[in-house]
């Protein structure tokens, strides 16, 4: 109670005209964290001066942010295991009051149909074949092409609610829900374009790494072969390095999530976002922990 009374003194004096005071009661507010949006929500419903509640929507903003930046981190210390937890941290960025329960069902409803489908006796082609079928032609999803610049593409909420995004946010969709039914499917980081490799994991250590065939996932899963990557990286001038053949880690991943958001919002202008996002990047450094 004691923690109430002093966040609503708190509140009652956002609206002060001296600066100095403003700042002290901003940073005091940003201490509390969570727990007093409730209360900042309030008095932005029961206000009607502009500066007031432009001060509460930055203040609301910048704890939802730092929220985000402690959830990437723990995320990251703790081994980056799950994908799909990396990737709603990063929808909560912008859809920081979303449902995430919401978007789990969704993904459960695609994987159940897929299960139904299944036989014992599939290959790895038919399976994936399976999954191009539900995902594709069941469900409509497909690549943004003609808006492939909005960020919206790189929200997980906006591609399930859509069916349209772009190759990394349909890769992660795609392998998700292919690792849930315990199959071997990863994401490759190749320059350019983001696609999936099917690997049969007894046999990792050979030069071909594991690969049995490659899957685009933005092109309606497209089944493609070891040569059309070296022909792909020919075409960019591109030396035929390793991890262009071999599945990436989970935070290569979402690192390249936040780099197309970056490019994004650079194309749209939106200055603070793409600082906000360079933050979110630098918890994710290149090199510093994998």
């Amino acid at each position: 109670m004691e923690n109430n009374t002093e966040i609503s003194a708190l509140v009652k004096l956002l609206d002060d005209p001296d600066e100095e005071i403003y700042q002290h009661v901003e940073q005091k507010l940003l201490e509390y964290g969570g727990e007093v949006i409730h209360f900042l929500e309030n008095a932005w419903e029961q206000s009607f001066d502009g500066l007031l509640q432009e001060r509460i929507e930055n203040i609301v903003h910048r704890i939802q942010f730092n929220t985000v930046k402690e959830d990437l981190n723990l995320w990251y210390l703790s081994g980056a295991f799950d994908l799909l937890q990396g990737a709603l941290i990063i929808n909560r960025y912008q859809y920081p009051d979303l449902d995430e329960q919401k978007i789990i069902v969704q993904l459960e409803e695609i994987k159940r149909e897929i299960w139904l489908g299944l036989q014992y006796e599939m290959s790895s082609v038919e399976k994936v074949k399976l999954i191009n079928h539900v995902l594709y032609q069941q469900f409509g999803f497909g690549g943004n092409t003609k808006n492939h610049h909005d960020p919206q593409n790189s929200y997980l909420n906006q591609v399930l609610e859509s069916k349209k995004g772009n190759q990394i946010t349909l890769a992660i969709i795609y392998s998700t829900l292919a690792q849930r039914l315990d199959m071997p499917i990863y994401g490759i980081n190749l320059p350019q374009h983001f696609i999936l490799g099917f690997i049969d994991e007894s046999k990792q250590e050979g030069t071909e790494y594991g690969v049995l065939f490659y899957i685009n996932a933005f092109n309606r899963g497209n089944i493609f072969g070891k040569h059309d990557v070296d022909q792909f990286l020919r075409q960019l001038n591109l030396e035929a390095l390793p991890e262009y053949y071999r599945p990436c880690s989970n935070t290569d991943i979402i690192r390249r999530v936040i780099r197309n958001l970056i490019s994004a919002y650079e194309n749209a202008g939106a200055a603070e976002k793409v600082a906000e996002l360079n933050e979110l990047q630098t918890i994710i450094a290149e090199g510093d922990k994998e």
